[in-house]
């Protein structure tokens, strides 16, 4: 945006009624760049999907927070689901973190309204999941009826008790690794691995090629 200079000799009124105009055309042209950033992917590869997130207290900040983010940014509705209603409370590597709201807890969510689930990790979330019946059931109806499931850390163990392991190939945190194989995975210590319907890493720092793989799973890629 460029205006001409003013001249030496110029009217005070008129300096008053130029800078009036020069802080509108900002204002409105300011107004125009908030605008674009709210519509940046207005045609995502996961437009029209539907994810659900379930994780409840303990689930690690970057490991729900970021895949969600890719997710949106590529076109997708995601929706963390929980056993509890209002927020859960994240961990941040070795402490307690942020909060985060909870969009539909499990007595009101139903499996056939998504086209995905993404099962974060952090230690006592999927250790407080697998012991929720509700949870169980939820993640048992995506295996059941095949849809895509991405996992990563400690989300994996959910799986266990949800009949998604046998016969995959799968990664995870390394300790882990005997749970899987003795449910009937095959584990290997991979960055992220594809096996069918199903895709999952092993940590935060994989989260970045996680995300990637995530975005080609549930396109149906």
């Amino acid at each position: 945006m460029h205006f001409a200079p003013m001249p030496h000799h110029t009217n005070p009124g008129a300096v008053v009624a130029m800078l009036a105009i020069l802080a509108m055309a900002l204002l409105l042209a300011g107004c125009d760049d908030r605008s674009t950033a709210k519509h940046q992917n207005p045609a995502g590869p996961l437009n029209g999907k539907r994810i659900a997130i379930l994780a409840t207290d303990g689930v690690e900040e970057a490991e729900l927070r970021e895949p969600r983010q890719a997710l949106d940014a590529a076109g997708a509705t995601t929706m963390l689901v929980s056993p509890k209603a209002g927020r859960i409370h994240l961990w941040n590597h070795s402490d307690w973190g942020d909060y985060e709201s909870v969009d539909s807890t499990l007595d009101q969510a139903r499996a056939d309204s998504f086209d995905g689930l993404v099962l974060p990790g952090g230690v006592m979330n999927p250790d407080a999941l697998r012991l929720d019946p509700q949870a169980v059931a939820f993640a048992t109806a995506f295996v059941g009826a095949r849809k895509p499931i991405a996992a990563i850390c400690h989300g994996p163990w959910l799986l266990i008790e949800a009949g998604g392991v046998k016969g995959k190939t799968l990664t995870s945190w390394p300790s882990l690794k005997d749970d899987l194989t003795n449910a009937g995975g095959m584990w290997v210590d991979q960055e992220v691995v594809r096996s069918g319907e199903l895709v999952t890493s092993r940590k935060p720092g994989d989260i970045p090629e996680f995300n990637r793989q995530i975005i080609l799973l549930f396109s149906g890629r």
